[in-house]
């Protein structure tokens, strides 16, 4: 292997990239806007539940209700109805997500110690949000019901009776549940497969598609060469985009990592080495830069979105794609991204995820090399 003929062959790839303002868009600008879309419009929170109210009791107790509910940071109060009929309309039309409806004799059970129904209708067409609302909604009830039940018994002269179970919850990793803070590390992933994967999947297609393949072939070049010289200049270009990211999700967003730099450079060069070698599979196989570019969406780029444990949990998956997903290199980045921004685990704890992308790059750069050879290289 000569350094003199790898930097041949990177020199060639980087005027290309130069003179092609297409791969210069794919390799920085979509990675860009990626960043911003996710950060700015993907949130898995659930803020500002919209709750319209009717209210048939009118009484001083259930106007209490309704300010406490407005009074909420998860709830707020859209609009007060007349009649129940109104709140189908509402939920139909998305201009609410929720109704509660106060039947006239609220005010007369709660006085006389009775059980007071009161009906709360939910918009369930997303259950993501619904299931986070309805949680909300029940623990707001739960915690009015505990505020009823200390007046009751202060009226009845009683002693305050604590449960018996206490369940006091501390967050570990993200105390405020934000999503966001799961999200941007997240996109360095799919970031890296885009700059990575996706561009180099056309880069022997273009070669055999030009028809220059055939003087490459005649070249005194190894396989390993042309590998090595033809994925120099989009290493950088992904591992420009990891920093790139990394300073938009800090100065953004927000998003600080815990744990070391120089762990997120590893982690992030081995997972950028096999989606490199990954890409330049796909090309080498197809060889036609259509086929390559669609190949490299469905095997790398959907893959790393919905695979991952990036926005759909492995554990709600059919047992089928759970097993699929132990090939997907960004479900093991990911769980490094996470324990580097969120855990701030060092290399003792993620070195197993880290195995497996070089196992996964040897792997992959040793079927690269065999299939060149078997070209004529």
């Amino acid at each position: 292997m000569t350094p003199r003929k790898i930097n041949a062959v990177m020199r060639k790839e980087f005027y290309h990239l130069v003179r092609d303002p297409r791969s210069l868009i794919l390799a920085f600008i979509i990675p860009l806007c990626l960043i911003l879309l996710f950060g700015y419009a993907l949130s898995l929170d659930v803020n500002d539940v919209e709750i319209v109210v009717v209210d048939y009791n009118r009484s001083d107790l259930s106007r209490d209700l309704i300010r406490r509910l407005d009074a909420s940071p998860y709830f707020s109060i859209r609009g007060s109805l007349g009649d129940a009929g109104e709140v189908s309309d509402y939920l139909d039309h998305g201009w609410a997500s929720m109704g509660i409806i106060i039947p006239s004799d609220f005010a007369k059970a709660l006085r006389s110690d009775r059980s007071a129904p009161v009906q709360i209708l939910m918009d369930g067409s997303d259950p993501n949000f619904s299931n986070i609302a309805r949680g909300y909604i029940s623990g707001f009830m739960e915690a009015y019901n505990q505020q009823l039940l200390l007046e009751f018994l202060n009226r009845k002269g009683m002693d305050t009776i604590s449960p018996p179970v206490e369940g006091r919850i501390r967050v570990w990793f993200n105390e405020d549940l934000e999503s966001r803070k799961f999200i941007i590390p997240g996109l360095i992933a799919i970031i890296i497969m885009i700059a990575g994967a996706m561009l180099t999947s056309l880069v022997i297609a273009r070669e055999y598609e030009s028809g220059t393949m055939e003087t490459i072939k005649s070249l005194p070049l190894t396989a390993l060469e042309l590998l090595i010289g033809k994925s120099i200049p989009y290493f950088f270009i992904a591992l420009t985009n990891v920093l790139f990211s990394v300073l938009l999700g800090q100065v953004l967003f927000g998003v600080v990592m815990k744990a070391g730099f120089g762990l997120l450079i590893l982690a992030s060069s081995l997972y950028i080495l096999v989606a490199l070698a990954l890409g330049l599979l796909i090309s080498t196989i197809t060889k036609s830069q259509l086929l390559a570019n669609q190949g490299a969406i469905l095997i790398t780029y959907l893959p790393s979105l919905m695979l991952s444990n990036f926005v759909f949990p492995i554990t709600n998956m059919p047992v089928v794609l759970q097993l699929v997903t132990y090939v997907v290199p960004a479900k093991y980045y990911i769980n490094i991204l996470s324990g580097i921004y969120l855990k701030d685990l060092g290399l003792a704890w993620l070195w197993p995820d880290i195995a497996v992308l070089a196992f996964m790059f040897a792997l992959l750069a040793a079927i690269n090399v065999m299939l060149l050879k078997k070209e004529g290289l």
